[in-house]
């Protein structure tokens, strides 16, 4: 029985160091499980884009409860009282920490050259600006991209599919939640957690949900002034968005013109 001991611990400890990964991959599983079980409504129009409003909508409005009940406080607080260089400092690291994600789509989407030039940015907030407080390499001439698997899908092609609100996560879609696992994996706090253990990462990874929120202030207040239907506000914004990233900013005409092919002032349709 004693020799089982130290076998009992060890796996009690994996368990522990792997206990995100396995909630979230039971989530995506139980989450496309619903999806395929959810019932097409009538309105076929809708289908193709979001046919698993109700499910999505639950998930909304919990995640909007748990918000506005838990993190709104906190994030106030967090805006009054810490000074705006701080919260800048603090951004930078969580950005710089998972910025390996961006390198590796760079180099899936076959932008070679802004790759390399990702890596030397890590590398160079990394070191120089001390773990990514401070963004160091933008004022060498190295920008900052945004890039991660959901968009390196669509730029291969692969279409959104149905729209999703995952709880406490937030907007994404068939296509974009394939990221989630690899966003988490290509996180350098990630593998500090499976070093140091859950005392640190725990309070780290709190503090950047935080940020992360506090960076969503100014948007969710114009969701709330502006927003008939603040769910169909969140999922249009979202969705754009992320067809604006898949594109780098050069989205085809007819995304916009599509419904003014022919010229509506024109009694006969033509141009």
């Amino acid at each position: 029985m004693k020799r089982n001991i130290p076998i009992l611990t060890t796996v009690d400890c994996i368990l522990r160091k792997h206990f995100l990964l396995c909630v979230l991959v039971v989530f995506v599983a139980l989450l496309f499980q619903g999806c395929v079980s959810t019932p097409e409504s009538s309105d076929h129009q809708l289908d193709a884009v979001d046919p698993h409003e109700d499910m999505n909508r639950a998930a909304y409005d919990f995640t909007d409860r748990i918000d506005r009940a838990v993190f709104m406080p906190i994030v106030n607080t967090y805006i009054d009282y810490v000074p705006n260089a701080a919260q800048r400092s603090i951004g930078n690291f969580y950005d710089n920490l998972s910025y390996p994600n961006v390198v590796l789509n760079d180099f899936l989407q076959g932008k070679f050259k802004q790759g390399f030039q990702d890596t030397l940015r890590f590398a160079i907030n990394s070191s120089i600006g001390l773990f990514g407080l401070f963004d160091m390499a933008t004022h060498m001439g190295l920008q900052e991209h945004d890039e991660d698997f959901g968009q390196t899908l669509g730029v291969w092609g692969v279409t959104p599919g149905s729209y999703l609100f995952i709880p406490l996560l937030g907007p994404s879609s068939q296509r974009d939640v394939t990221g989630i696992p690899v966003g988490l994996l290509t996180n350098a706090l990630f593998y500090t957690g499976l070093i140091i253990g859950s005392p640190i990462t725990v309070p780290l990874g709190f503090l950047g949900a935080l940020d992360k929120r506090a960076r969503l202030v100014g948007p969710m207040r114009v969701r709330d002034e502006a927003a008939i239907d603040p769910y169909l506000f969140v999922r249009e914004a979202s969705m754009q968005q992320r067809e604006f990233l898949v594109n780098d900013g050069k989205l085809p005409l007819d995304l916009y013109y599509e419904p003014f092919q022919d010229n509506p002032f024109n009694k006969d349709g033509k141009k």
